[in-house]
């Protein structure tokens, strides 16, 4: 059973940065999601981006209900109903999707799941918020406006908790103008987890640049 809505939007916000991971292999899935959680990022991403991406999601998630139950998988790149259902049936905590589809969003408040659409537009974002979606994703990050983009949201709409992916990197000046501009969160891919360290497979940077990453976001709120 996934763990309680409220405890995972706190642990989203205060984790700050979300790593966005798939890899068809669940070994290296397990390896990785590890690294992410030692180096302090707790909740993950796993994108539904393969052939058979839900039985490596579930293999991974099991391996963790009981290996260290403090890791919080969610899911991502999920557009319909069914696959978000299919996710909440393997144990997701948390469901991010591309664009905004208010099925998936009834799917998920039916079962207390958060749900983190992409929008791009003010009229996205509000629509959003109508159907129950407490974070919302700004997507593409980079193409919709950048940082200027949320600040733009947020001054008429000052209650929106956005977090942008794509066009986001795990520098100080990229996360400096996000975060200054009023995001609560981030995801961040292949820019954290390179395909280099991947290939490597050095779980040890991983975690390295993961904890890099977290501590920047730390001191660019002043926590």
């Amino acid at each position: 059973m996934a763990k309680d809505r409220l405890q995972v939007l706190a642990a989203m916000m205060d984790q700050g940065v979300i790593p966005v991971f798939y890899h068809p292999d669940t070994e290296v899935c397990i390896n990785v999601i590890q690294a992410c959680a030692n180096g302090g990022a707790k909740c993950i991403e796993f994108t539904n981006r393969g052939d058979f991406a839900s039985h490596v999601f579930l293999e991974v998630n099991r391996h963790f209900v009981k290996a260290d139950p403090s890791v919080i998988m969610g899911v991502g790149s999920i557009v319909d109903a069914p696959t978000a259902g299919l996710y909440i049936a393997n144990g997701t905590n948390f469901v991010v999707g591309p664009m905004l589809n208010a099925d998936v969003a009834k799917v998920c408040n039916r079962r207390g799941i958060p749900y983190s659409p992409g929008c791009g537009s003010a009229t996205e974002v509000s629509y959003a918020q109508e159907l129950g979606c407490e974070i919302v994703k700004v997507f593409p990050g980079s193409c919709v406006g950048g940082p200027e983009f949320v600040k733009n949201i947020k001054g008429p709409m000052p209650w929106t908790k956005l977090m942008p992916t794509g066009g986001v990197d795990p520098t100080e000046e990229s996360l400096t103008k996000w975060f200054k501009a009023g995001i609560v969160a981030c995801g961040i891919g292949s820019n954290l987890i390179t395909a280099d360290l991947l290939k490597a497979k050095d779980y040890k940077g991983i975690e390295k640049k993961v904890a890099e990453t977290i501590a920047l976001v730390r001191k660019i709120r002043g926590h």
